[in-house]
């Protein structure tokens, strides 16, 4: 794809499981800014990287799978922060490997800081790179990376 190609890129960013809780929940792993101010600060950056972005948020892990799913022909690339689904979920993976979109993997916290189950990602082997520890600016600089990727290819 090349940047003259894709005037108006449009990027899904997915949250996963608990993130609807931010702001509340475990603030001194979390921090204390909302799910609603993330993406309120990801549509300003996609504004500035001239990129439409799109926000979901579910609990559910079938919902994601369709929401990845469903994301073919509408969008160019997917930033994703799954939560605990990073850890346990095999049909996450399937979803991102089976439609190929370019993928960026987020978490606000460093998840290899934390307990020893949160190191393995299954994200992490079908996704272009990861980003995490740097709490809501992690989506923003993985937005930045997918939109940069996008430009290149």
């Amino acid at each position: 794809m090349q940047s003259d190609h894709l005037p108006h890129l449009s990027v899904l960013v997915l949250h996963g499981p608990n993130l609807n809780l931010l702001g509340q929940r475990e603030p001194g792993v979390y921090g204390d800014t909302t799910l609603d101010n993330i993406n309120s600060l990801l549509d300003q950056k996609g504004k500035k990287l001239q990129a439409k972005v799109s926000s979901f948020q579910s609990n559910q892990e079938g919902v994601l799978v369709e929401a990845i799913q469903e994301a073919v022909g509408y969008h160019h690339g997917i930033v994703i922060n799954a939560g605990a689904y990073t850890h346990t979920s095999v049909a996450i993976r399937d979803a991102l490997s089976a439609i190929k979109l370019p993928t960026v993997e987020v978490h606000l916290s460093n998840i290899y800081q934390r307990e020893a189950f949160r190191h393995h990602s299954y994200i992490a082997s079908v996704s272009l790179g990861q980003i995490s520890g740097f709490g809501a600016e992690s989506y923003l600089l993985g937005l930045e990376a997918l939109v940069s990727h996008l430009r290149r290819s």
